[in-house]
């Protein structure tokens, strides 16, 4: 494994390098209204050295591995988006009104595959891991993902925290196919719904507009609270 080993699609966090803000949002009919904001994507050149498991000079485990197929990252995430609707030119300004320089699940998915795809990923020799929140709005980015580099190593919980922490991290990058490559999505969301109003969402089937992250939300009143004298800390 080598240095440019890992991608990461990363949140506001303190370690990043080139940073461009987007929004990811489901394109699909039934989240019309919902878009899921991460503040940045980072380009992190790591050397996963730190996380073998075994020496570095191991013998290869591969025993007649399926192979994924020869066909392009470039024509699958094509095919991904080949039968979907078209997004809603409304929301998506409301959205880049709130976030400059946003991004739709479209144009990120197709720009990180292209510039990987240069770099020699390929379906056939990338591991996918995510850490996104648990929330099932979350899973429109990933399925999308998986559909063109393969199943999923989940490194993720609530708010997008990687809750595998160091030893799930570890047996990730022990999972990256031999001399093969490991492209990591994760960070927060944020909803928004059709009527601007962020940190909202409708969801299908549900009278209330609820809260998006509510998870996120929840931990940050805790934590004011704490800041601001009055909540209740507790151990149980």
């Amino acid at each position: 494994r080598h240095p440019e080993n890992l991608f990461f699609i990363q949140p506001d966090l303190a370690l990043r390098t080139v940073c461009v803000t987007l929004s990811l949002f489901s394109p699909s009919s039934l989240f019309d209204n919902m878009k899921i904001t991460i503040a940045s994507l980072a380009a992190l050149f790591v050397a996963t050295e730190a996380f073998h498991t075994a020496p570095i000079g191991r013998t290869s485990t591969r025993i007649n591995m399926i192979v994924k197929g020869d066909e392009k990252a470039s024509e699958k995430v094509a095919k991904v988006f080949e039968g979907k609707p078209a997004e809603n030119s409304e929301f998506d300004a409301l959205v880049k009104a709130n976030f400059p320089g946003a991004m739709s699940n479209k144009e990120l998915e197709t720009k990180v595959v292209s510039v990987l795809e240069g770099k020699g990923f390929k379906p056939s020799n990338t591991l996918l891991a995510t850490s996104l929140c648990a929330d099932e709005l979350a899973r429109v980015l990933e399925d999308d993902f998986v559909k063109v580099y393969g199943n999923n190593f989940n490194l993720g919980g609530l708010s997008g925290f990687p809750f595998a922490g160091n030893t799930g991290f570890g047996a990730m990058a022990a999972h990256i196919p031999d001399d093969g490559y490991c492209l990591v999505v994760h960070g927060p969301h944020v909803g928004i719904t059709k009527d601007g109003l962020i940190g909202k969402v409708e969801r299908p089937g549900i009278a209330l507009v609820d809260t998006c992250c509510g998870s996120a939300i929840a931990a940050s009143k805790y934590l004011k609270g704490i800041t601001d004298g009055g909540a209740k800390i507790t151990t149980k």
